[in-house]
Parts: C-alpha cells; sequence; structure tokens
C-alpha cells in the first residue's frame, strides 16, 4: 500500500518522478544530478531533503509488496501506476509531470525501453501529448 499524499501536491508528482529514477531498476546518478539541473525541486516547490523523502518512501513501498514466494518486486505494476496516476488529476499539473519526466528520463543519455513504456502509458491515460508539452513550456 502507497504512503498517500494530497492529490495534485508536490509529493504526489515527486513519487511519479521517484517512480521514473527506479522503473529500469538503475538509478543513475545523473538522473539525481539532474533533478537539480532542471530546477526540480524549485519548481515542484519542494526541499530535495523532501524529494528525497518521497523517493525513499517510494523504494519502500514498493519493497514492501514484494512477492511473499521469491521477494520479488515488481517495478512496473499496472495497478500501482494507474493508483498514482489518480493522484494527479489538475491538467497543468499533469502537463508538468509529463514534461519532468521526460527530462529527467534522457538526463542520462538514453530512454530505456521500461522508461519509455511508462512515459507512453502516463501520457495515454491522461490525454497528453508532445504538443500539449511544447505550447505549455516552449516560448513562442
Amino acid at each position: 500500500m502507497m504512503r498517500p499524499y494530497p492529490p495534485n501536491s508536490a509529493e504526489a508528482i515527486a513519487r511519479l518522478l521517484a517512480m521514473f529514477l527506479v522503473t529500469d531498476g538503475e538509478m543513475d546518478h545523473h538522473e539525481i544530478e539532474a533533478l537539480e539541473e532542471l530546477n526540480v525541486y524549485e519548481v515542484l516547490d519542494l526541499g530535495r531533503k523532501q524529494f528525497m523523502d518521497v523517493l525513499i518512501s517510494y523504494c519502500d513501498d514498493i519493497s514492501d509488496e514484494a512477492d511473499e514466494q521469491d521477494g520479488t518486486i515488481h517495478l512496473i505494476d499496472k495497478q500501482r501506476i494507474d493508483n498514482l496516476l489518480t493522484d494527479v488529476t489538475d491538467r497543468s499539473r499533469r502537463i508538468l509531470a509529463c514534461a519532468l519526466a521526460i527530462d529527467v528520463t534522457k538526463s542520462d543519455g538514453q530512454i530505456s525501453d521500461p522508461e519509455m513504456a511508462l512515459l507512453r502509458y502516463m501520457m495515454d491515460s491522461w490525454e497528453i501529448t508532445l504538443e500539449d508539452i511544447e505550447n505549455e513550456f516552449v516560448k513562442q
């Protein structure tokens, strides 16, 4: 069971980013450094320590869900993802979450297949396109 965060909160978005950080089974230091370089903490209005607390809590929560038989941790679980996506209902916050997820996942020089699948699923679920993100963040 995931810890509850208020809907549309900085913590709810931070948890989505945490999901991206661990989804390929490797937490690359470039992705962690990118959080600072991309001003993620400021954009979310969440301190670095608070973000790291959300990341650690996410890792604890998914390890608590480990398979009782063999201890397998499912990094990508449709039900968990769907539950986390429902925590962000505001369209502008969803677009922000997608933009940050894209930036963080590509910060290590490549977007892994699990990261790409998760990104596509999130954007499809929320009906957000790359054009929506571009319109929100690219200066006209």
